[in-house]
């Protein structure tokens, strides 16, 4: 599991690349509940870069704010959708947007399935990972790579 201290450090790398860049950063939440954004916001310079985030936990938020079409919310439609609505609220250049179980039982989908949904300037990409663990290894994994997707699209 990752710690604070691992996401501070990458949280510094995004900060500095995302003001070298001049990109809004934005983020759409369900599973993580804020938690990424709070990340974001402790950085250098956030109030700069970091545009803010949306926290969707219940899926009738999702439908009705981030225009989730109808059906299962752990799944690329809703991470897609989620990250084209945000980009455009926020007026950002990337939002991150995380949908999934964290357990410990199943719902829509099997305990550490996590959809990732990415928007940079339009060009919108979904994937899907498994992660292992108790629901809070879940979430600090799902902070954990939200952060290196930031990461590398910024680095592109």
């Amino acid at each position: 599991m990752s710690d604070v201290s691992d996401f501070s450090e990458t949280c510094r790398r995004v900060a500095d690349a995302a003001m070298e860049a001049g990109v809004r950063i934005a983020v759409a939440e369900s599973l993580t509940g804020g938690n990424l954004a709070t990340e974001l916001s402790k950085a250098p310079n956030a109030g700069t870069w970091f545009r803010g985030g949306v926290v969707a936990y219940h899926k009738d938020v999702k439908y009705s704010l981030l225009e989730v079409p109808e059906g299962p919310v752990v799944s690329e439609t809703a991470a897609r959708a989620m990250v084209a609505t945000t980009a455009r609220l926020f007026d950002a250049d990337l939002v991150v947007a995380v949908t999934g179980e964290a357990g410990p039982e199943p719902d829509e989908a099997a305990p550490g399935t996590v959809w990732f949904g990415l928007d940079h300037r339009g060009r919108v990409s979904a994937s899907r990972e498994v992660f292992d663990g108790e629901p809070e290894e879940v979430l600090a994994q799902t902070i954990g790579h939200s952060l290196e997707l930031i990461e590398s699209c910024l680095k592109a």
